[in-house]
């Protein structure tokens, strides 16, 4: 078992509150702190207890021992899970994430281009899909999905903009879930936009001013008016409109497959995501944008619905999504000690009180709030004792 030291990045939407007030430092912090990487990646690796090393390399001195012989074989000797605690004070970009083969395609196409590590006109910066979830630890405001056609084609009329009348008529007939990304591309690749975002913004803003909560589209038009304050003008705001909108509370979660639109507004949860950071934004942001891409990319059809988690034992949940690269499983301690779920490498997560974690070879690790650890698979049976909520990240079933 090895104690972590993860990575704290720091993109300008972070929060200066949540993730340094989990790690007992003091708050609020000098500057924005998005997100916590705890984890492999090769940009951004954990550190671990020994000397100078990170966890990518511990793993890669001897993955048939720290993946266990499996997992090391169906994920190339790579760790295939990214834990991250992510807390977004400001919106952030609209995206989607490729699938496993659209990653290879990307990534080898960027590297013939002669796209060098690290540049900003990179799509892909591995060769990873990206699926992931997202579970909320304070109300998480996001838009994730496409709304339907006829859904769509309701709120651009409750907006009463003229420029989008025609776009409105055309989904109101649409039948198919394709309808949704024209629209997106008719959004996205409008000429001269400052007029049309500007009439739709004041239109949200009409709307909004409405008792939150009454009328279909008031929460998403109200989101629409507070992301305008962090980027004007920028399209993404209309494209908001087509996506559905949601808060999710404390302990629900979404998962997003890969080719399904979203953006994150504000909120603080855990993500548990395929070890990549493969993504392409089309708007609500400063990054490389590609529009094409994207839309390339997307999946219409693509449904996000929101998650509770599953009980599999006493004081221990977890979500049930289809990604191979990971599972999520949530342990409430208070009473007798627990088996630690999951099967070959993981990392946990104390989010609230403090515990011991022991291993079959008597080894032990105290755990406390913020703090985090990594299990090789040669520690298969590992018990918890204390009184503490954990997150914990393990391979997905084969």
């Amino acid at each position: 078992m090895e104690l972590l030291r993860p990575v704290v990045r720091p993109y300008p939407w972070g929060s200066r509150t949540a993730i340094a007030e989990l790690q007992g430092r003091p708050v609020p912090a000098p500057g924005p702190e998005a997100e916590l990487w705890i984890g492999a990646h090769p940009s951004a690796p954990s550190g671990t207890k020994r000397a100078g090393s990170t966890l990518d390399a511990v793993i890669s001195s001897d993955p048939g021992r720290e993946l266990g012989p499996a997992c090391a074989e169906r994920f190339g000797g790579r760790l295939p899970f990214l834990l991250k605690v992510l807390s977004a004070a400001q919106a952030l970009s609209i995206q989607v994430h490729p699938s496993r083969a659209q990653a290879e395609a990307g990534f080898l196409a960027e590297n013939e281009r002669g796209l060098a590590p690290g540049d900003p006109g990179r799509n892909y910066v591995d060769d990873w899909p990206k699926p992931e979830l997202l579970y909320a630890l304070t109300p998480f405001e996001v838009v994730a999905g496409l709304r339907t056609p006829a859904d769509a084609a309701g709120i651009l009329r409750a907006l009463a903009v003229d420029q989008l009348r025609p776009l409105a008529s055309r989904l109101s007939a649409a039948t198919s879930p394709a309808a949704m990304a024209d629209a997106l591309a008719a959004v996205l690749e409008w000429p001269e936009p400052a007029e049309l975002v500007a009439a739709v913004l004041a239109a949200c803003a009409r709307l909004a001013s409405s008792r939150p909560g009454v009328g279909p589209y008031a929460d998403a038009c109200a989101a629409v008016v507070r992301v305008a304050a962090d980027h004007p003008g920028d399209l993404g705001l209309v494209a908001l409109l087509l996506m559905r909108h949601e808060v999710l509370e404390p302990g629900q979660a979404v998962f997003m497959p890969a080719g399904g639109l979203h953006a994150y507004l504000r909120g603080t949860g855990i993500e548990l995501l395929a070890n990549s950071d493969n993504v392409v934004r089309a708007g609500l942001t400063r990054k490389h944008l590609d529009v094409p891409e994207l839309l390339a990319l997307l999946d219409p059809a693509v449904s996000v619905p929101v998650l509770s988690p599953r009980v599999l034992a006493d004081g221990v949940t977890w979500f049930d999504t289809p990604a191979p690269e990971f599972r999520l499983y949530l342990v409430e301690l208070g009473g007798p000690p627990v088996p630690l779920p999951g099967a070959g490498p993981r990392i946990v997560l104390c989010l609230e009180g403090a515990c011991v974690l022991s291993g079959g070879s008597g080894e032990a690790l105290e755990l406390r709030r913020g703090a985090s650890c990594f299990i090789s698979a040669a520690d298969a049976l590992v018990e918890a004792a204390g009184s503490a909520r954990l997150v914990l990240a393990a391979p997905g079933a084969p």
